[in-house]
C-alpha cells in the first residue's frame, strides 16, 4: 500500500516542536537548543523525511539543478569534464543532470529542451558542429544561464571554456620536427569539428615554421573507429614515401592508430593530442599533448555559478594551455 511522503508538519508533530523549529534544524541553524535539535533529528529518522529542495528553490532562489550536455560520457576527456562539474555542483548543494549528444545535433537539441523543461537553473554545453542556435538563443532570452565548453557557438556571446588547440598541436608537431621528422602525417577527428580544424591549423603552422611543405595526402580525417582508420592509415604507411611520424589529433584517433600499427615492425614515431589511460604503460609510452579536462570542467561550472549568483559582467572566453608529456613514442628518430 502506497504511503504519503513525510512532511515538515509530520516531523514537527512527532518531535513536539513548532514548524519553524523543524525548518531551522533542517537548514543547520545552530541557535536551536540541543534538546529540540535531537528531537527533530530523531523524528526525521523515524519518518524518513527528506527536504523538498524544489520548494526550497522557489522560496530562496538558490540554484537547485544544472544541466551538462557533453558529446560522450564514454570518452575519457568528457568523463573528466563531467567529474569536475559534478564536484563543483556538489559543493554548491546543487543537483547535476547530464546527457550525451553522441555527435547528433537533433539529440543535443532534444536534451537541452528536456533540461529546460525541468527548470534547470543553468546549462554547460559541448555544442555539436552543425548545431542550430535558434533554440539556444530562445532559452538564453528566457533567462537560462549557459556556458559552452570545448567549442564555441558562433553568434552567441556566452561564457566559453576552450583549450589552446592551435598552440597545443603546434607543440606536438614541433616536437616531432625537433627529432628529425619531415614526413609527418596528421590523423584527425571529423574534419568540420572546431577542435579538429584548429589542430590541423596548428599542424600546418608548425610545418610552415620549419619550412616543410604541406602535403594533403598526409592528412586524414577519421570517424573515430579503427575500421574506418585501418585502410587509409595502412595505405599511408605502405606508400612509396611513407610518413616517419604521426600526429593524432585526439585520444580516440591515437588509440585507433596504435591498434593499426600494433603488428607492424617499423612503427612511425607518434605524438597524440589528449592523454589517455595506460598511455604511460605501453612500450614505448605514448607522447601526448595533454589537455586539462578537470580544470576545464571546474572553470565552466564556476563561470556558470557566477552567472547564477547574478554576475552581469561581459561574457568571457577562457583558453587553457596544454603541456607536452614525452614518454618515448614521440622521441623516436626517422
Amino acid at each position: 500500500m502506497k504511503t504519503s511522503r513525510a512532511t515538515m508538519h509530520d516531523v514537527a508533530a512527532l518531535a513536539g516542536v513548532g514548524l519553524s523549529t523543524v525548518s531551522r534544524v533542517v537548514n543547520g541553524d545552530v541557535k536551536v537548543s540541543p534538546a529540540k535539535t535531537l528531537a527533530v533529528e530523531n523524528a526525521i529518522r523515524e519518518l524518513g523525511y527528506r527536504r523538498n529542495d524544489s520548494a526550497r528553490h522557489l522560496r530562496t532562489g538558490a540554484a537547485a539543478s544544472i544541466g551538462l550536455l557533453i558529446e560522450s560520457i564514454a570518452d575519457p576527456f568528457f568523463s573528466l569534464i563531467s567529474q569536475a562539474v559534478e564536484e563543483v555542483a556538489l559543493s554548491r548543494d546543487s543537483l547535476l543532470l547530464s546527457a550525451s549528444s553522441h555527435q547528433d545535433a537533433a539529440r543535443a537539441r532534444r536534451m537541452v529542451l528536456a533540461f529546460c523543461s525541468r527548470r534547470v537553473d543553468g546549462l554547460i554545453i559541448t555544442p555539436s558542429e552543425d548545431q542550430s542556435i535558434d533554440y539556444l538563443r530562445t532559452e538564453l532570452t528566457a533567462g537560462v544561464a549557459m556556458v559552452f565548453i570545448d567549442r564555441p557557438v558562433p553568434g552567441l556571446d556566452v561564457d566559453t571554456v576552450l583549450t589552446d588547440n592551435v598552440g597545443g598541436a603546434m607543440s606536438g608537431v614541433e616536437h616531432l620536427i625537433a627529432h628529425g621528422h619531415r614526413r609527418i602525417a596528421c590523423i584527425t577527428d571529423r574534419a568540420g569539428l572546431y577542435t579538429s580544424s584548429h589542430r590541423i591549423r596548428g599542424y600546418r603552422n608548425a610545418l610552415a615554421a620549419a619550412g616543410i611543405p604541406f602535403d594533403p595526402a598526409l592528412v586524414y580525417s577519421a570517424d573515430d573507429t579503427t575500421d574506418t582508420l585501418a585502410g587509409p592509415l595502412t595505405s599511408m604507411l605502405d606508400a612509396e614515401n611513407p610518413p616517419t611520424a604521426l600526429f593524432t589529433a585526439n585520444n580516440r584517433s591515437t588509440i585507433g592508430a596504435l591498434r593499426v600499427m600494433g603488428s607492424r615492425h617499423n612503427r612511425p614515431a607518434l605524438v597524440g593530442f589528449d592523454d589517455f589511460e595506460l598511455a604511460d604503460a605501453l612500450s614505448p609510452g605514448v607522447t601526448v599533448v595533454a589537455q586539462d579536462p578537470l580544470a576545464m570542467g571546474r572553470m565552466a561550472a564556476e563561470l556558470l555559478f557566477r552567472r547564477l549568483d547574478r554576475d552581469t559582467s561581459p561574457p568571457q572566453t577562457i583558453t587553457l594551455g596544454t603541456r607536452l608529456i614525452a614518454r618515448g613514442s614521440g622521441e623516436q628518430r626517422p
